[in-house]
């Protein structure tokens, strides 16, 4: 699939938006790391032109450094992956699909026994869904196409 300039933005958009939406199981752990966030907000910087794809891409290591930090909390871990492959989005499109497998991942672990991990990952998935513009489902999600 072949993206334009506005296609790569929305997904870079989408990307963060994921990745916001589970970055409290980071913080939670990890109040005074601020390396995904900041990969987020780089995310969306490139997003409006006010970031470099270099910086960006910093931005994305830096939150991977986070998550091999956290690999003793599995959500936070997932969490700040999915904040780094946001902000490699800016690099590479296919890093979106990425930050909402890790945005799952870090849903599915952060469940609670009552509602259990696969109830969280669906909905967390119908979530990413609503958030993103129909004609990029394909891109997004691969494995299920466009439905």
């Amino acid at each position: 699939m072949q993206l334009d300039r506005s296609d790569h933005e929305s997904l870079a958009r989408w990307a963060a938006d994921c990745a916001e939406h589970v970055l409290p199981y980071f913080e939670q752990q990890f109040p005074e790391d601020h390396r995904p966030r900041r990969a987020i907000e780089a995310a969306r910087a490139w997003q409006r032109d006010a970031l470099s794809m270099d910086e960006a891409r910093a931005a994305a290591f830096a939150a991977h450094a986070a998550a091999r930090d956290a690999t003793s909390h599995a959500a936070a871990c997932a969490a700040a992956r999915a904040a780094g492959h946001a902000a490699a989005t800016a690099h590479v499109a296919t890093h979106a699909p990425h930050a909402a497998t890790y945005a799952a991942t870090a849903a599915a672990h952060g469940a609670a026994e009552a509602t259990g991990a696969a109830e969280a990952t669906a909905r967390e998935r119908a979530w990413q869904r609503q958030q993103l513009l129909e004609h990029l489902h394909a891109m997004a999600f691969p494995a299920r196409g466009n439905p």
